[in-house]
C-alpha cells in the first residue's frame, strides 16, 4: 500500500511532490523546511530594502520546522512520538547547531528517534534548516 499526502495545514510543497508518502506502515516525509503556513513567510529572515537576505533567527526557523513536521505527521494519522528518523540540514553548522541541539532536545523529548545532522551550503529557498524524516504508523493506519 502507498498513498500520498498532501495537507493545506503544512506550506506547500517547493517542488512537485506530496508533504509524505505512506508505504504500509511507513511514513517517509519529503524535505520539510520552516516557511509559515498560507503565507511562506519564512520566521526570523530579515531582508534589506532590495530583498537580499541579511540575516535569520535559527530558534524561530527551528520551533516553526517541527511545527510543519507536526503538521504532516497529524495530516498522515501518525503522531510526533511515531518518529523513528529524522535527518536535519542545517546551512550553518558552526553557527547554528548549539542552538538547534537545544531546541531539538526540548521539542522531541519523548521521541526515541534516529538523527543524523549535516551541515550543507544551501538549501532551495533562503532557509537555514530543514528535517527529513520516517515514522512508523499504528498498523491501524492501514
Amino acid at each position: 500500500m502507498s498513498d500520498a499526502v498532501r495537507t493545506d495545514t503544512a506550506p506547500a510543497p517547493v517542488g512537485a511532490y506530496p508533504h509524505a508518502r505512506r508505504v504500509g506502515h511507513l511514513l517517509f516525509l519529503s524535505g520539510v523546511g520552516p516557511r509559515t503556513p498560507g503565507s511562506n513567510a519564512i520566521p526570523g529572515n530579515v531582508y534589506d530594502a532590495e530583498g537580499k537576505l541579511m540575516g535569520y533567527d535559527i530558534e524561530a526557523q527551528c520551533r516553526q520546522v517541527f511545527a510543519n513536521v507536526r503538521a504532516v505527521l497529524e495530516a498522515s494519522g501518525a503522531h510526533w512520538e511515531d518518529l523513528v528518523d529524522v535527518t536535519v540540514y542545517l546551512t550553518d553548522m558552526a553557527r547554528d547547531f548549539s542552538a538547534y541541539n537545544r531546541l531539538y532536545a526540548e521539542c522531541f523529548t519523548g521521541v526515541d528517534a534516529c538523527r543524523t545532522t549535516v551541515g550543507i551550503t544551501a538549501l532551495p529557498t533562503p532557509i537555514a534548516i530543514e528535517l527529513k524524516c520516517v515514522a512508523a504508523l499504528p498498523a491501524t493506519t492501514d
